[in-house]
């Protein structure tokens, strides 16, 4: 299954969940920018969550396919997709044939990163271990670049169960969240104490404004300055994703997927895990504010976040196991009744989620051979 680019879009590259282990090497971690979203969109086609996926900035690219069948979804911000110049909607897993089109008309509202995913993944050679794309680099991804015209490329094998995740939503509550007023939460330091109180102050209670200055490797915010007691050089020691430096000028710049491995200034603090993704799609001109949080209450986000992956997953597997006729080439399904053990099993177990329970038996024909299958998705 392959994908021919005819259009590459504004910036449109290929990317995972990232390259790690490697930082220690100088070599960054890369991958996506807003990994939450990443992950759905994998989730919700059956891939593996760390699959290759395009990450499309502001304007998407135009793509036309040149499998038979192949299914995709759009997760991160709403870049205006359209399928054969009709729009299609997003968080919502579609499916295509030969000859289709994708295209985009750019973000009707706010956001500026989606994550074109595909069943089986893109499919290109890892470098130490990851698919994604470090620009600066010109490591790993598509030829270690962006995407260009005329560019083919190809898709993983997909998961066994694919073809009967067509039409699966990601509901809204299940989808990353980005409240208005730009609140984002941070975890004091390492460096913390390089700042005065009345910096720290300032810090956490100005508005500061996304500047033109702002990529993949970090975002630099425009704003009230931040006082340093002694200035703002240290031993450099490591980034980490979301890190907020401080330079001697006093405006701070939010590390982000491509940043460096170590860095020199002082660090304020660092984002929550949480709302990295949700800055991510931050825009030059968007406004945006912190306030500071416990290591104990940003664990509480991330063991949130899970909880909303886990749920979707039971959903995933309640879709998929409905019932479909022409799934698998059978040419007919017929009801039966459970078995009385697993009635049982049923009506005894804990109801955890309007998506359970996931078992049960079919009767299928499959070329004039009959066959019944009694089947459990765990």
């Amino acid at each position: 299954m392959s994908i021919l680019v005819e259009h590459p879009g504004m910036l449109t590259t290929v990317q995972d969940l990232g390259r790690w282990g490697y930082q220690a090497m100088g070599i960054p971690v890369a991958g996506a920018m807003d990994p939450l979203s990443l992950r759905i969109g994998n989730l919700l086609l059956g891939n593996p969550e760390n699959a290759a996926a395009l990450e499309c900035t502001l304007l998407g690219p135009t793509l036309r396919m040149v499998s038979k069948k192949m299914l995709l979804v759009l997760t991160g911000a709403d870049l205006g997709m359209k399928i054969n110049g009709k729009e299609a909607p997003p968080w919502k897993v579609l499916e295509l044939f030969e000859g289709d089109r994708i295209s985009f008309s750019g973000p009707p509202g706010k956001g500026c990163r989606g994550y074109l995913c595909f069943a089986g993944g893109i499919e290109v050679p890892p470098l130490l271990g990851s698919c994604s794309t470090y620009l600066r680099g010109k490591l790993g991804g598509f030829e270690g670049r962006a995407l260009q015209k005329e560019d083919s490329l190809s898709l993983g094998k997909p998961d066994i169960l694919w073809e009967r995740c067509t039409d699966l939503v990601c509901p809204e509550e299940l989808r990353p969240q980005d409240p208005p007023g730009g609140l984002f939460r941070v975890l004091l330091g390492p460096q913390e104490e390089y700042f005065t109180d009345a910096g720290k102050k300032t810090f956490f209670s100005s508005e500061y404004v996304v500047s033109s200055a702002a990529d993949r490797m970090g975002f630099r915010l425009e704003g009230p300055t931040v006082e340093h007691r002694d200035g703002a050089d240290i031993i450099s020691d490591a980034i980490p994703p979301g890190a907020i430096q401080i330079p001697g000028h006093g405006e701070p710049i939010v590390m982000m997927a491509d940043r460096q491995t170590t860095g020199g200034y002082a660090k304020i603090g660092v984002l929550a895990g949480a709302d990295f993704g949700r800055f991510a799609q931050k825009m030059p001109g968007d406004k945006v504010r912190f306030t500071s949080i416990s290591v104990s209450a940003g664990r509480k986000l991330l063991e949130e976040q899970e909880e909303k992956i886990e749920e979707l997953r039971r959903l995933r597997a309640s879709h998929r196991s409905r019932p479909q006729p022409e799934t698998w080439g059978q040419k007919e399904l017929k009801e039966q009744k459970k078995p009385k053990e697993l009635e049982e099993r049923g009506t005894s177990r804990k109801k955890t989620s309007s998506a359970e329970p996931l078992r049960g038996r079919w009767h299928i024909t499959i070329s004039e051979s009959n066959y019944s299958v009694e089947w459990e998705e765990v």
